[in-house]
């Protein structure tokens, strides 16, 4: 089967339009095969964005693994902040790309391998970060947002805790300030502190 982050040229595509409830605000997606959770918001997804304390998101902000665009997207209707959205995955970018208008926001979106075309700090980057890459590359993720957050700037995360979130949390407690913010369903929100 194909992963939603890799670029399969052989994939068929049919997309389809979606509409997405989020905290009582109804969005449109275009998805296609070849992208995760294309048939709806994936409910670690909704957690994650039902738990961040939009009140205080501000400044710039990184939507890393960006997909068809929920996160960003979501961001950028609710708060003030300059969102980027990066992915590996071209058919997801070019998704992304139509969504930000079909839902009426302004965000930088572009083609990154991890963090190879980033060239800013951020405030916050946020995510629902691609745990089937493997081990090794998850972590140059998670580790690797260090490097791209301000001081003080905050990566928030979402992870099933059969996917490794104990692991993955105990490790991130090692170069930040961590803390589960949220354990639902067997999914845990976690928020790791640059400072």
């Amino acid at each position: 089967m194909a992963h939603y982050f890799e670029n399969d040229n052989s994939l068929k595509s049919k997309e389809r339009q979606i509409k997405i409830m989020i905290q009582n605000q109804t969005f449109t997606f275009i998805t296609d095969y070849g992208v995760f959770s294309k048939s709806g918001l994936d409910f670690g997804t909704r957690t994650l964005l039902e738990t961040l304390p939009l009140e205080r998101i501000k400044g710039n902000v990184l939507d890393f693994g960006c997909g068809y665009g929920p996160i960003g997207i979501y961001i950028a209707k609710n708060t003030s902040a300059k969102v980027h959205m990066i992915d590996i995955n071209k058919r997801s970018l070019k998704l992304a790309k139509r969504n930000v208008d079909l839902n009426h926001v302004n965000v930088k979106i572009y083609e990154s391998n991890i963090y190879d075309q980033v060239e800013e700090k951020f405030d916050y980057i946020i995510s629902n970060p691609p745990i089937r890459v493997g081990k090794n590359i998850l972590y140059n993720i998670l580790v690797g947002a260090k490097e791209y957050l301000k001081q003080n700037g905050e990566l928030w995360i979402v992870i099933n805790k059969n996917q490794g979130a104990k692991t993955v949390f105990q490790e991130l407690s090692k170069i930040y300030q961590t803390e589960i913010v949220k354990k639902y369903k067997g999914f845990f929100i976690i928020c790791a502190v640059n400072n």
